[in-house]
């Protein structure tokens, strides 16, 4: 939904098998996300790390990769027990990583950047039916109620849909790919963003609807969370599991803003066939619903228009 990607195939002077790699071709657009100078910069290192495919060669609108021999996963595999326990290990290492720069959290200020774009790009009516006027104050209080309690920063990924997963049949490793949203963040935001996107089929008829009835339940969360925390070295006691879990649940709104205003821009500068707008739509519908359980709060934006 960012990028186009094409394996390219060719066959070697003696013929006996053929080369693959993968070439990226940056989507229209999307440097109002992120800085590509500082996303090659961690595509190389957690290359170096032996995280992930090795950069080949860059070019202007796009570059070249090693193609890695293995499937992505689909919508269902993330439910799979077996390979949901294999993603949560493997999250775990991930967010152990010690990568260069600042360790600094960046959600915040992403999120405020991202809103400044969407107001100078919205038309009057897409400002006021997102309420994009109210959204200041609202990640200034997110900011404020989630960073009241000590949080675990690590080097999340941001993006953990099953398409930026993938695994190899033969060993059963996992392989995080796509880091163009990476940076420092409290782990806590990644697991979040991990169990809202388990409501997303992305490969189906209507890829922009998200069914929130597949969103994982208790057991399943703390399932995921006590593996991923007891592949650090020690057994997690219950009341561990309980306390990130329930931060991770908190960090779903930060999830459904990041991912809303995502939606709005890409629908202003995105050429990608995907209803970005209508994806947005629910992910704020999501977070005004979900905002009075989780934080306490009576207040609601005006109801976005189905």
């Amino acid at each position: 939904m960012t990028n186009e990607v094409y394996q390219i195939s060719w066959p070697t002077r003696d013929g006996d098998f053929s080369r693959n790699v993968l070439v990226r071709v940056y989507g229209e657009g999307v440097e109002v996300f992120f800085n590509r100078d500082d996303e090659i910069q961690t595509f190389e290192c957690m290359s170096k790390h032996g995280q992930g495919p090795r950069l080949l060669g860059r070019f202007a609108d796009g570059r070249v990769e090693e193609f890695i021999h293995a499937r992505t996963l689909s919508a269902a595999d993330l439910r799979d027990p077996e390979i949901s326990a294999i993603i949560a290990a493997k999250l775990r290492e991930f967010h152990n990583l010690d990568m260069p720069g600042p360790k600094n959290v960046v959600l915040w200020d992403r999120m405020r950047n991202w809103l400044s774009e969407a107001k100078n790009l919205c038309s009057i009516k897409d400002t006021k039916e997102f309420g994009l006027d109210t959204l200041e104050e609202e990640i200034g209080m997110l900011e404020k109620e989630l960073s009241r309690d000590y949080h675990e920063i690590g080097f999340c990924h941001n993006d953990l849909q099953y398409g930026n997963i993938m695994m190899d049949e033969e060993t059963r490793s996992i392989t995080l790919i796509d880091y163009e949203y990476a940076s420092y963040n409290p782990v806590a935001y990644d697991l979040a963003n991990h169990f809202c996107e388990m409501v997303a089929n992305y490969h189906s008829e209507t890829p922009h609807v998200l069914d929130y009835s597949n969103y994982p339940g208790l057991e399943e969360r703390q399932r995921f969370v006590r593996i991923y925390l007891s592949s650090a070295g020690y057994q997690p006691s219950d009341a561990d599991v309980d306390e990130l879990v329930d931060k991770s649940e908190k960090y779903t709104l930060a999830n459904h803003l990041f991912w809303g205003l995502w939606g709005i821009i890409s629908g202003y500068v995105n050429k990608i066939d995907f209803d970005y707008m209508e994806y947005a739509r629910q992910r704020f519908q999501q977070y005004w619903l979900r905002k009075p359980a989780l934080l306490g709060s009576s207040r609601y934006l005006p109801v976005i228009k189905q």
